[in-house]
C-alpha cells in the first residue's frame, strides 16, 4: 500500500471525511506526538505532507502531515491488539515512553524559564544602562 496518495488520482465523491492532523492521531492512538508520522508508516496509513522543502544554509520548512481517517481507525483497532510493532518508547501507554515524555517536558521548561531569564535580564540592563546615561551629566 503506498503511504502517499497519486496527485494525479482525484479523491472520491463519497470521501467527504476530513484527514486527521497528528494531534488528533495522538489522541486517538495510545502514541505520542512526535512518533505519530512514524507509527503511521509502519501501520501502512495514508499520508499526505506539505512543506518540508530546502530553505538552502536556513534548513527546511516544517512538514505538516495529515492522515485518512479510515486507516486511522483501522491502524487504532491493529495498534490495541498488538498487530502492530510500535517501540515501547513511541507509546504513551508504558513507562518507557511516560518517562520519555516527562523528560522531555522538563527540558522544554527548563529551557524556556532559562530563556524568559535572560530575556528579562537583558531588558533590565538595558533599562539601567538607560537610566544611568540619562542621569549622568
Amino acid at each position: 500500500m503506498s503511504h502517499t496518495p497519486d496527485p494525479d488520482v482525484p479523491e472520491s465523491v463519497d470521501e467527504e471525511e476530513e484527514w486527521l492532523g497528528v494531534r488528533a492521531v495522538a489522541r486517538l492512538w495510545p502514541v505520542r506526538e512526535d512518533w505519530v508520522p512514524s507509527v503511521a508508516h509502519l501501520a501502512d496509513v495514508r499520508v499526505r505532507r506539505s512543506g518540508g522543502e530546502s530553505r538552502g544554509t536556513y534548513g527546511a520548512a516544517p512538514t505538516v502531515y495529515h492522515f485518512h481517517p479510515g486507516d486511522v481507525r483501522r491502524a487504532a483497532r491493529d495498534i490495541a491488539e498488538g498487530g502492530v510493532d510500535v517501540p515501547t518508547v513511541y507509546r504513551t501507554d508504558t513507562p518507557d515512553g511516560r518517562r520519555a515524555e516527562f523528560w522531555r517536558k522538563l527540558l522544554n521548561r527548563v529551557l524556556g524559564t532559562l530563556f524568559l531569564a535572560v530575556l528579562l535580564a537583558s531588558v533590565l540592563m538595558l533599562l539601567f544602562v538607560a537610566g544611568f546615561l540619562l542621569t549622568v551629566e
